[in-house]
């Protein structure tokens, strides 16, 4: 997961300049960002339902290998057209991270799930961290240089999973049963619950990823240089919260956590836009980033006990899609927002999270812990 993100954490900051140099405008480029997300909600489900009926290692090669395709038809693109397919391309195959999660949760006994699945968080942290930090050196050789290097880290990827990726025993046993392929993970009142709560989390989220940076630039006249510091703080905060989640949650709880990240997200996306000055500010932020590390995994966690060993890859890729749907409406909605006035993107947000302390999140860790004993 980690080299799969370096990838897209390379391509992000080359492709609105190489779409602009095929003649993109910022209404395109946007509907290039939405098409990755739209591609990734519908396939995200699919490869875990194919999962759950072929085995996990199957579908992480085939996807990886389709990211690897992708971001060479990137390389080559010499038309918009072209810029497109390969992006609903890469979003498609990006709908791994479900399978990933579903692996992971195969390994894994309920009660230390939740610690594990952060580590995805993790990866992100590290992804988008290393990807736009080998991005600008790369680009001083050539505009097609970053998007070769990230096509030959994909390639790599694949031979290291298949080297040394084995298929989890779970997985492997539901695959040898035979069964056809089932969907309807949203049957489950509980995983319906998860979903439409990570959905909101999710739609919250992108209002933040989608404006500040032209929140930064409008009110504190911040450059790109001066910006990408600030997000790399922001990620190394998520990192070193998720990589110790494996201790705070046997002591707290998921539902405590979920609580506490959720709360603490209402109440400094709220505050953001009336903070005075950039010191000021980095309270928020780092507070931020703490829910949102805090929030993130534990609703994972609770959706992984969820799902039963036969439905786990659906289940997963359902959950993930939630999150690919808010990057399709989010910054079309953040954007219609911020033109009327900068401060309604972060006080929607805000609302979305108070919205989620009405989610039972206690009685669904009662009810979950119930199906863990059983």
């Amino acid at each position: 997961m980690i080299v799969d993100l370096i990838g897209f954490g390379i391509v992000m900051p080359i492709l609105p300049f190489w779409a602009s140099e095929l003649g993109a405008s910022s209404t395109t480029y946007g509907l290039i960002l939405s098409s990755y997300a739209a591609a990734q909600f519908v396939c995200s489900p699919l490869w875990g339902a194919l999962s759950d009926r072929i085995g996990r290692r199957r579908v992480l090669l085939m996807t990886v290998a389709g990211t690897a395709g992708a971001l060479a038809l990137l390389a080559f693109a010499e038309a918009i057209w072209l810029v497109f397919a390969a992006r609903i391309l890469a979003g498609a195959f990006a709908g791994n991270i479900g399978v990933a999660s579903a692996y992971i949760t195969d390994l894994t006994p309920p009660e230390q799930r939740t610690g594990k699945l952060a580590l995805i968080g993790l990866c992100f942290a590290v992804g988008f961290s290393i990807g736009p930090a080998l991005a600008w050196p790369l680009a001083s050789l050539g505009p097609h240089a970053p998007l070769w290097f990230a096509a030959g880290l994909a390639a790599l990827n694949w031979i290291a999973a298949f080297a040394f990726l084995r298929e989890p025993p779970r997985a492997e046993a539901a695959a040898a049963s035979g069964e056809s392929l089932r969907f309807g993970a949203l049957a489950d009142p509980r995983v319906r619950t998860l979903a439409l709560a990570n959905l909101a989390f999710s739609l919250a989220v992108t209002q933040l990823e989608s404006m500040f940076p032209l929140f930064m630039k409008d009110e504190f006249a911040y450059t790109e240089r001066e910006f990408v510091p600030l997000l790399l703080a922001m990620a190394l905060v998520m990192g070193v919260v998720q990589g110790g989640m494996r201790r705070i949650v046997p002591r707290v709880g998921e539902a405590r956590l979920a609580l506490l990240g959720c709360a603490a997200l209402a109440l400094v996306f709220a505050a953001i836009p009336m903070m005075p000055t950039v010191g000021v500010l980095l309270l928020p932020l780092a507070l931020s980033a703490i829910g949102r590390a805090l929030a993130q995994p534990s609703m994972l966690g609770l959706v992984s006990v969820a799902a039963t060993p036969e439905s786990r890859g659906q289940v997963m890729g359902t959950f993930q899609s939630m999150a690919s749907l808010a990057r399709v409406v989010g910054p079309t909605a953040a954007g219609a927002l911020y033109a009327a006035n900068t401060a309604l993107p972060f006080w929607l947000a805000g609302a979305l999270c108070a919205g989620l302390l009405l989610v039972p999140w206690r009685g669904l860790a009662r009810d979950l812990a119930t199906s863990r004993a059983t």
